[in-house]
Parts: structure tokens; C-alpha cells; sequence
């Protein structure tokens, strides 16, 4: 009898703790199931791409968001993050709108090969074309201006019928407070500042800069490519452009604790980016960057668009996660 006993409460035991495995498995599996599918049929050079069709936020308009892991990911390992704007440009240039892509599945899978990186995954934002410039505008800069050029530029914007409802904030808390905690809980990744990384190209430079700045303890590196330092319409003597070198100036995080990267080319839209170039650099050196933690990269010829930035990729990928 004794004997019996005993049997049962070892198999209730294995039971319960089967049935305790089962009910995190599915647990599990349900989360990444409501949050994130993985999409079969997207183009890719390696890895995987799982995509939230509609990412509810209550700061920001609903939207895709899209998630890269590397081939043979596992949850054995830990994996650095980095978030990039103008999520459906990054992948698959069969689905973007001017059938370019970043080939960011490429340079990474290659770089981790090479050794020259450590591992990580990628969170990309997809942008809302019609609010894309208020969502990563970098908000606060406009106070940097003078109430003379804001009542101008104010003028300006409604004649032209243009939304100054700048959304820049409500953007990073969407990131930090929404979808970084959903990314922490549901991947195998390090949740730390030195394993946190944000980048993005024109207006997502704008942003990835604004983002480094305005979170400091969240982002401990940021990659800015093609910065659209113009901030609008490109202009001579541009205020809202010194607005933002201002902000950048006075914000610019502990170069002991953070990384940051510059990069422009010379045609195009970017030909407007190298008489930034000496500003640039003087904020940077007063603000502590050297060499070892900033980068500002003229790449001559190189225009203002995704295969220009597909073929530099490499240099702020290794920039951020070298090993």
C-alpha cells in the first residue's frame, strides 16, 4: 500500500511537471503567434522574417513591424538588438516600393561568418508614408529655434498645407515603453544599453540620432545614414537645420558609454550633407567622440538612396557590433 502510494505521488509529481512544461510551451508559442508570423514567402538571403501585421500602440498609429533572426537563431544563445526605421525597406526588394533593399540579411549573415560582429537580430519599423516626416522629425530641436524662424516656418507650413504635428516623442516611447519589452520578452536577446542599437537612413538618421540622445540609457549605439540634416526642404542658411545641430550639440550622450556613426554621400539629395561635415565633426570633438566611438564617412558618388546604402552597410554594421 505504501508502495502504491509512493508510485502515485512520483507520477502525479511527473505529471504536473510535464503538464507545467506543456503549458509554457504553448504559452510560449501563443505569444509569438499573436505577436509575430513568420512570413514564408519573403525573399531572403538567410535567416528568418517574422512580421506583427498591425502593432497597436497608444502613442503612435498602428503598424508593421518586422523581425529578422539569423539563420540557425536559438534560444541557447543571447543575441544583440538592433532597431531600424523603414522596416519594409530592409529585406525584400521584391515587396519595396522602388525595388531596392538595404540587404541587411546579407551583410549580417556574411559579417557573423567573418567573425567580424557579434551576433544579433533585427526590429524593423515599417513608416506610414503620409506621417512618416512628423513621426521621425527630431521633436524637441524645434525648440532650438528661434520664435522669429518658428512663426516663419509656421507660416510656411500652412501655405503649403503641411502638418507641423510633430510626433518624434510619442515615436521612442512607442520603442522604448511598447515594443522593446515585447521584443525582451519573446526573443533570446540582451536587454542591456551596450546590446541596444538603432539606425536608420535620412529622416531615420534624424531619428536614430534623436533616439541615442533622448534615451540614453536604452541605446548605447546608433548608425545614421545619408542624415537628413536639412530637416525639410533643403534651404541656404537652413535654421531648422542649426536647430538640430543645436540640439544634437547639447544632448550628445557620454562618448565613454555610447557609440555614434555619421555617413552621407555626395549626389542626389545627399549632395546637400558635406557643408555639415566641419559642424558635425566640432560637435562631436567638444562633446568628447573621438575616433573610437563617432564616425562621420563621405562615401564620393554615392546618392541618396537604398542601393547606395546596401553597398556601404558593412562599415556601420561593423562600427556597432564588432566584436
Amino acid at each position: 500500500m505504501k508502495l502504491n502510494i509512493i508510485i502515485i505521488t512520483f507520477l502525479l509529481f511527473v505529471s504536473c511537471k510535464e503538464t507545467s512544461k506543456v503549458e509554457r510551451l504553448i504559452k510560449e508559442e501563443t505569444m509569438i503567434n499573436i505577436h509575430a508570423k513568420k512570413l514564408p514567402n519573403a525573399q531572403l538571403y538567410s535567416g528568418a522574417l517574422l512580421r506583427i501585421d498591425s502593432l497597436s500602440s497608444k502613442y503612435i498609429k498602428s503598424r508593421p513591424v518586422d523581425i529578422w533572426l539569423p539563420e540557425n537563431y536559438s534560444k541557447d544563445k543571447k543575441y544583440a538588438v538592433l532597431y531600424m526605421h523603414d522596416g519594409q525597406n530592409l529585406f525584400d526588394s521584391t515587396t519595396t516600393w522602388n525595388k531596392q533593399e538595404w540587404k541587411v540579411d546579407e551583410w549580417a549573415t556574411q559579417l557573423v561568418k567573418e567573425g567580424k560582429i557579434k551576433d544579433f537580430i533585427v526590429v524593423g519599423i515599417h513608416n506610414i508614408p503620409e506621417i512618416r516626416w512628423q513621426d521621425l522629425f527630431p521633436q524637441k530641436a524645434f525648440g532650438y529655434l528661434t520664435n522669429v524662424d518658428k512663426e516663419a516656418i509656421i507660416n510656411e507650413a500652412k501655405s503649403q498645407k503641411i502638418s507641423l504635428n510633430f510626433n518624434g516623442d510619442n515615436y521612442l516611447k512607442f520603442l522604448v515603453e511598447e515594443l522593446k519589452p515585447i521584443i525582451d520578452s519573446e526573443f533570446s536577446v540582451f536587454t542591456n544599453q551596450e546590446n541596444t542599437m538603432v539606425s536608420g537612413s535620412s529622416m531615420g538618421g534624424l531619428m536614430s540620432m534623436y533616439a541615442i540622445c533622448e534615451y540614453p540609457n536604452i541605446f548605447g549605439r546608433a548608425a545614421c545614414l545619408s542624415t537628413h540634416w536639412e530637416g525639410a526642404e533643403p534651404k541656404e542658411n537652413n535654421p531648422v537645420a542649426k536647430a538640430i545641430l543645436d540640439y544634437m550639440e547639447n544632448n550628445l550622450p557620454n562618448p565613454e558609454s555610447h557609440k555614434i556613426y555619421f555617413d552621407y554621400g555626395t549626389k542626389t539629395l545627399d549632395a546637400y550633407y558635406p557643408k555639415f561635415t566641419p559642424e558635425i565633426n566640432r560637435i562631436l570633438k567638444v562633446n568628447g567622440y573621438t575616433s573610437e566611438n563617432s564616425a562621420n564617412i563621405e562615401f564620393e558618388g554615392a546618392d541618396h538612396s537604398e542601393n547606395s546604402w546596401n553597398k556601404r552597410l558593412d562599415v556601420p554594421l561593423v562600427f556597432l557590433l564588432k566584436n
